[in-house]
């Protein structure tokens, strides 16, 4: 429970204490009603009892006496998180080496945990990883009924549509009547029945599990199309070896990825949060990891609070000083990290870029 800041101490003290009577009586259990499957329509969950034990002590300090990061990824996904051999590259693979960074100033303090859509959430809301930074699009309802919470977004993306290039279809209404593979336990399955019930054709649902599944699918002609996050699709075809494939120009969502925590843990949010942040801000200043040591800011003072700052500077609940400059040393700025990642799946940045640049990606003020 997040409880405003603006709150009157009476007021606050007296909601504590009801909360507080209103958790001692609660001595009935009334069943887990959580499953592996993350639609939109699965929001049984209040996540209550998974939180309380995810968080014994506080995420940060759990983290800190282990000595590393638990990151939930998904292992699969080329440009994002991907496991070659035990060596993971990719954007949400760097945000993870961010964390470990600012909290041990080691990028390879990280175990990485490979998860599925049927288990990313339920291994966060359990305690199994510290932090998900999977693509794990942020919605109203899991941001509600799951017990987790959100931090900024790190990529702004959108479902499409892939097929074979020698298809003719030019978009996806041109699609009627063809089968789609599209995985299991996503909003995906959602979206794809909403856009296809919008332009009025219909569809067969080749429900598969995993990639890996898909590219079988896909490869074997069991299904027209394979419907996921466009950077998702980017990721299918520079690794597919069946054929050459295109993606229609279709957009058929939003879908704003980005780290989850479990919600209420709010020294475990500020630090996942304001790492993400470090990093847009380093770009918008023109920092990065070549000139960060050193950094000439022409004497601008936010720039140097920026780089030279402590934990008594903002109480965010950093564990050590000088984190900013380690961040951005090790991972670079944001523009570093979509260059060296997604660039090369052929995806433009889009609203990915700057806020001054017509984009989305914006860091609140750092004072």
């Amino acid at each position: 429970m997040r409880i405003k800041r603006s709150m009157k101490l009476p007021a606050l003290l007296l909601a504590l204490a009801v909360f507080a009577t209103a958790c001692s009586s609660d001595t009935t259990d009334e069943g887990d009603t959580s499953t592996p499957d993350d639609t939109a329509t699965d929001d049984g969950v209040d996540g209550t009892d998974d939180v309380a034990a995810g968080q014994a002590g506080g995420t940060l300090a759990q983290v800190l006496a282990r000595g590393n990061l638990v990151c939930g990824v998904n292992g699969q996904l080329a440009g994002f998180s991907l496991n070659e051999g035990g060596t993971y590259t990719g954007l949400d693979v760097d945000y993870c080496k961010a964390v470990a960074v600012a909290l041990f100033n080691d990028a390879s303090a990280v175990e990485y945990v490979d998860l599925t859509s049927e288990t990313r959430f339920t291994a966060l809301q359990s305690g199994d990883v510290d932090v998900l930074i999977r693509n794990g699009t942020w919605t109203a309802s899991r941001d509600g009924a799951l017990g987790l919470q959100w931090t900024a977004t790190t990529y702004y993306d959108g479902q499409g549509m892939l097929v074979n290039a020698d298809e003719d279809f030019a978009s996806v209404a041109d699609m009627n009547g063809t089968r789609i593979c599209v995985q299991t336990g996503t909003t995906t399955e959602i979206n794809l029945d909403t856009y296809f019930r919008s332009l009025g054709i219909s569809y067969e649902p080749v429900n598969v599990a995993d990639e890996a599944a898909i590219t079988e699918n896909f490869s074997q002609g069991a299904c027209d199309g394979y419907t996921t996050d466009r950077s998702g699709l980017a990721s299918f075809a520079s690794d597919y070896t069946g054929g050459e494939v295109k993606i229609l120009p279709d957009v058929m969502s939003k879908e704003p990825l980005g780290p989850a925590v479990r919600e209420g843990d709010e020294e475990w949010f500020d630090i996942i949060q304001w790492v993400v942040f470090s990093i847009i801000q380093a770009e918008e200043y023109g920092i990065d990891s070549s000139n960060v040591e050193g950094f000439d800011s022409q004497g601008n003072p936010a720039i140097d609070k920026f780089l030279n700052s402590t934990e008594a500077d903002y109480g965010l609940g950093f564990p050590r000083d000088g984190w900013v400059v380690d961040v951005i040393k090790a991972v670079g700025n944001y523009q570093e990290i979509f260059d060296r990642n997604i660039v090369p799946l052929n995806l433009d940045e889009g609203v990915n870029q700057l806020w001054t640049e017509g984009g989305l990606m914006y860091s609140p003020p750092w004072n």
